[in-house]
């Protein structure tokens, strides 16, 4: 029985199903005749617990136990004719869609009236999805900041697109990668662009093979370019995830995949996607037939892919000029989402085809219940609200003619400095009052005495020397006989972090009031039992001992925002 029959009864068409309920004013599936399906019974929560700097051993991540949302609860089986029966997701009455898209963005989920059951289940269909472990989440979203990773996967199958490089390439590698980070009260959120030829440290990676067997394969030796990070070595879209964890310093919940397909189909399924030109935009290297005028034009299908795929006329023909281009792109994409496809049951109805098509994503978000869940969420924030960047980057300094970029070593740390703590990028009053209510709430409660204070102290990509200096400091004026020299950390940190039990809560408090750290440096674990010593790893955003650690409140970077119109009038 394939994803369009399931849910007929006896040959009926699914639309004649459909009853409407004069109680809620809402369709209702009817599949015998009888009531209405029952809601789903609540279920209890589940929340995440931070976890300690550095590689995972094999990617386990430790979780606490807490609520989990209704929507997570929804059985979704393997796409079989075995599966088991789904609930029913909750209607309400209004026909809703999201989509986000890029050159590798998208999606969009559609929900309600009587026409939602008859694709429901194809759009499940549609849907593939991969076992990356215990990276990532088990939960759409969760109370507070989530972080959500947008691969754009450069394999080159299928029709037209071996224009675009080696068609035999049947894996792909992290072509553009977008980090969209959704604060925890939903007031903004941040999109980064992380380059494709940064370079990086990739973690050594436990990955999920088809026999169900395990298999770890080795990090980088050194750095290399974040593409590596996805289909080289066997390495899966969790390995990605971990690498964008260890670059940031940051939990990524989830991830979602697109290839080259995805953008000609998307942009056609929703009309064309508007763009301006201060001049002409013509690939010269025969690469492709782009060849945009001066201005306005509306562009779909091939010509969309070739305009996110361009470097050829751009300022410095750069992959950081591009990205620039890309960024528009989805701006315009999503006002024309909000103004028009919305509106179109039909257009919402194609979109959504096209999105699963070309989307893979992790088991945590990998069914239509899920996906409508974080549908809902996103659409939540405003657009003027969502802040569009590029990873702050250098030129390679080991590169004679440097092709390849890393890190900002000051921009950068305070990008993910202010990501970690959710500061907004925008002017959202509400969050940058919860900012600081966190921050006095974490730090508020008893004190050790600074004798008692037990820490271990590794440089994790502070200045050189870091770790020693700090200790003297400590012992020699601050009173704290019991810190001790531990080296290097085992991997660079993006950022200095406090790592303690939840019985050694006074001592982190009485470390975080001498070394004046903020509240997204602690990280309380979820083991109980302080035999050990704290571990304090410094990371580049600290500069000397006694210089406190702050969280800016902005960085000057280059950043958009998605109300901004391409074209202007």
């Amino acid at each position: 029985m394939d994803a369009q029959s399931r849910g007929r009864a006896e040959g009926a068409d699914p639309a004649d199903q459909w009853v409407l309920n004069p109680q809620t004013g809402d369709y209702e599936l009817r599949l015998d005749g009888g009531p209405p399906p029952a809601p789903p019974a609540p279920s209890v929560p589940r929340q995440r617990t931070p976890r300690a700097p550095g590689p995972r051993p094999g990617g386990t991540r430790e979780r606490a136990p807490g609520p989990l949302r209704d929507e997570d609860t929804a059985p979704d089986g393997p796409r079989d004719s075995h599966r088991r029966k789904r609930k029913q997701p909750k209607r309400s009455g209004r026909r809703k869609a999201l989509m986000w898209t890029g050159g590798v963005m998208g999606l969009v989920l559609v929900g309600g009236s009587a026409f939602a059951y008859y694709w429901w289940d194809r759009l499940y269909g549609n849907i593939d999805t991969v076992d990356i472990g215990d990276v990532g989440s088990d939960t759409v979203l969760g109370d507070g900041p989530a972080n959500i990773l947008v691969i754009g996967n450069d394999v080159r199958t299928g029709k037209g697109n071996e224009a675009y490089g080696n068609r035999d390439n049947v894996t792909g590698h992290a072509d553009t990668t977008l980090l969209f980070h959704v604060a925890g009260d939903r007031s903004n959120a941040t999109v980064v662009s992380i380059p494709r030829d940064l370079m990086t440290e990739i973690p050594d990676c436990e990955t999920r093979q088809s026999d169900g067997s395990t298999k770890t394969i080795p990090g980088s030796d050194g750095t290399t370019r974040f593409n590596e990070s996805y289909g080289v070595e066997g390495r899966d879209p969790g390995c990605t995830m971990r690498t964008v964890e260890q670059l940031t310093g940051l939990d990524v919940d989830h991830f979602m995949m697109f290839d080259f397909n995805a953008v000609k189909t998307l942009s056609t399924a929703v009309g064309g996607v508007e763009v301006c030109l201060e001049e002409p935009l013509k690939d010269t290297s025969g690469g492709t037939k782009l060849d945009l005028p001066e201005g306005k034009s509306v562009i779909q299908g091939e010509e969309a892919l070739s305009f996110l795929r361009n470097r050829h006329g751009l300022k410095n023909e750069s992959d950081l000029d591009r990205i620039g281009m890309q960024q528009k792109f989805v701006a315009s994409m999503l006002r024309r989402l909000k103004e028009d496809t919305l509106s179109s049951p039909s257009k919402m109805l194609d979109v959504a085809d096209a999105a699963t098509k070309s989307l893979t994503v992790d088991k945590g978000i990998g069914s239509p219940t899920k996906l409508l869940t974080l549908a809902k969420e996103l659409g939540k924030i405003d657009l003027k609200n969502i802040t569009l960047m590029t990873l702050p980057v250098v030129d390679n300094p080991d590169e004679p003619t440097p092709v390849t970029v890393v890190p900002d070593p000051v921009k950068a740390p305070q990008v993910f400095s202010m990501l970690q703590d959710d500061v907004s990028f925008t002017e959202v009053k509400k969050q940058q009052k919860k900012a600081k209510d966190k921050q006095e709430a974490l730090l508020k409660g008893a004190r050790a005495e600074a004798s008692a204070v037990r820490v271990d102290v590794l440089n994790g990509g502070g200045p050189q020397g870091a770790a020693g200096e700090t200790v003297a400091w400590l012992q020699n004026s601050q009173g704290v006989p019991l810190s001790a020299n531990q080296g290097n950390a085992p991997a660079k940190v993006a950022r200095t972090q406090l790592v303690y039990a939840p019985d050694q809560a006074d001592q982190a408090r009485k470390l975080a009031d001498l070394m004046g750290l903020p509240a997204a440096a602690m990280k309380p674990t979820a083991d109980a039992g302080g035999d050990g010593p704290m571990t304090l790893t410094l990371g580049p955003d600290f500069k000397k001992a006694g210089v406190p650690i702050a969280t800016p409140k902005k960085v000057d970077v280059p950043q958009s925002r998605a109300d901004e119109k391409m074209c202007k009038g």
